[in-house]
């Protein structure tokens, strides 16, 4: 069966045998986690501009980043003091808790108590999105090395796709007709299915020599508890690595706050508004799965790192450019579907491999930390940002403007951080072997080398 699903593969990516079995598992894992976030994304997009429309945006992407804060020393906590095999199951059961929690909070609510029932589920989901989704990748840069990371990130991102296809159909079929409470109990039942995952691919891991000393897999990683946002300041890289997230966040808000408002004022009803969101999104995942099952990874492999990670940037340059001239709900539209496909296909894979270059430690806590409060904090400066202009009066055309910019400044970090990436793989690679755990450690933010 693995030598069958291998020649498969093979057609359209660089995988070895022995990597056949844990991308299936990976693809089962991110199936789930994304079928169960798409089946509560449209719900929570429906939620953010009920009982205030735009306007309440900014203060419920406060309310996701203080939640972030709270919840990245509890996970810290954990990592510390847990394995693996542990603490992941126990941040997945955790969410998918919360999630029945909402359900029964949704069905015992009246029509006025449901509104601050949505406003705080719009917060919840925003979390838990981020949390979920970057436990994966926590995961998966502590399984692969640098070189099996640029190959094989990309098909595995596709099962997120596929998973993120099915939980928006399923979405945007039922979502008049279906109770949102039978669709969230649905979204928690398929955690469970991602911890089953989780076990599975510890027990794989060995076959990718991407383990610690024999003997020690299964113990904690220990260090501080702080240790993720202490190190997400100490070196230049990872400095980098949180100004790319940040002006990523930023732009994407940006455009995020513009779709809200065109929706909030063409569709009245919130079945509809729902259902165009879970439409938005089953048309972003299409496209995004051709390009991972067939491009993502020659791209990497074929321009590399950096311009791979620059190719979203130079694509928001030009999309709010276009949005400058043409502030229509069509271009909007077409804007977001580009740019999150262009995210999901070729800028997210690629910025995980630069998480497959620093120490093990960073790899849980201080990912956790840029992936979740430092996002956060770049939807605040764009959410605030974008708020602000709009009240001074720019309009749509005067925030693609200001977001241009921004872009071109993200362009330029993101040519730095993938030439950065490249040496310190090849160091890694020279140090310990190209398919060891060790990393080569980033270098201060003050110059030089350490460890």
């Amino acid at each position: 069966m693995a030598d069958r699903v291998h020649r498969v593969l093979g057609r359209f990516i660089e995988v070895r045998r022995e990597e056949v079995p844990v991308v299936g598992w990976c693809w089962l894992y991110i199936f789930s986690v994304m079928s169960s976030y798409y089946i509560m994304r449209p719900i929570r997009d429906q939620a953010g501009i009920a009982g205030g429309g735009v306007n309440n945006l900014k203060w419920l992407f406060l309310g996701t980043l203080i939640g972030m804060l709270l919840l990245n020393l509890p996970f810290a906590y954990l990592v510390k003091k847990l394995p693996r095999t542990r603490f992941i199951p126990i941040t997945y059961r955790f969410f998918a808790a919360n999630i029945v929690l909402f359900a029964a909070l949704l069905y015992w609510s009246d029509t006025a108590q449901s509104i601050w029932v949505g406003r705080i589920f719009f917060i919840w989901v925003s979390v838990y999105n981020l949390f979920v989704v970057s436990v994966f990748w926590q995961m998966n840069v502590d399984l692969f090395s640098s070189e099996q990371g640029k190959r094989l990130f990309g098909l595995i991102a596709a099962g997120a796709t596929i998973g993120a296809i099915t939980g928006s159909s399923v979405t945007a079929s039922l979502a008049r007709y279906v109770s949102p409470i039978f669709l969230l109990l649905g979204a928690a039942a398929l955690l469970e299915i991602a911890v089953f995952g989780v076990g599975r691919l510890s027990r794989l891991s060995p076959t990718l020599h991407r383990q610690p000393a024999a003997g020690n897999e299964e113990a904690p990683i220990g260090g501080s508890v702080f240790a993720g946002i202490v190190h997400a300041f100490r070196s230049r890289y990872l400095v980098n690595v949180s100004v790319f997230i940040l002006l990523f966040a930023v732009t994407a808000t940006f455009l995020y706050y513009q779709q809200a408002g065109i929706v909030s004022r063409s569709f009245g009803d919130r079945g509809a508004q729902t259902a165009f969101f879970a439409t938005v999104d089953l048309l972003v995942n299409i496209l995004t799965l051709a390009v991972q099952l067939f491009l993502t990874g020659r791209i990497v492999l074929l321009f590399g790192v950096a311009l791979a990670l620059g190719f979203l940037p130079a694509l928001t340059i030009i999309g709010f450019g276009t949005l400058a001239l043409f502030p229509t709900i069509a271009v909007v539209a077409i804007f977001q579907v580009l740019r999150r496909a262009g995210d999901y296909a070729i800028a997210r894979p690629t910025r995980e491999v630069l998480f497959t270059v620093i120490p093990r430690e960073d790899r849980y806590k201080t990912k956790s930390f840029i992936d979740t409060v430092v996002y956060r904090t770049g939807d605040q400066l764009g959410i605030w940002s974008a708020s602000l202009l709009s009240t001074l009066g720019l309009g749509t055309t005067g925030v693609a403007l200001v977001a241009i910019p921004i872009a071109a400044l993200w362009l330029l970090n993101a040519l730095w951080l993938g030439r950065r990436q490249d040496l310190l793989a090849t160091a890694q690679a020279a140090e310990f072997g190209p398919r060891s755990l060790g990393p080569v450690a980033p270098e201060p933010a003050g110059g030089g080398a350490r460890g």
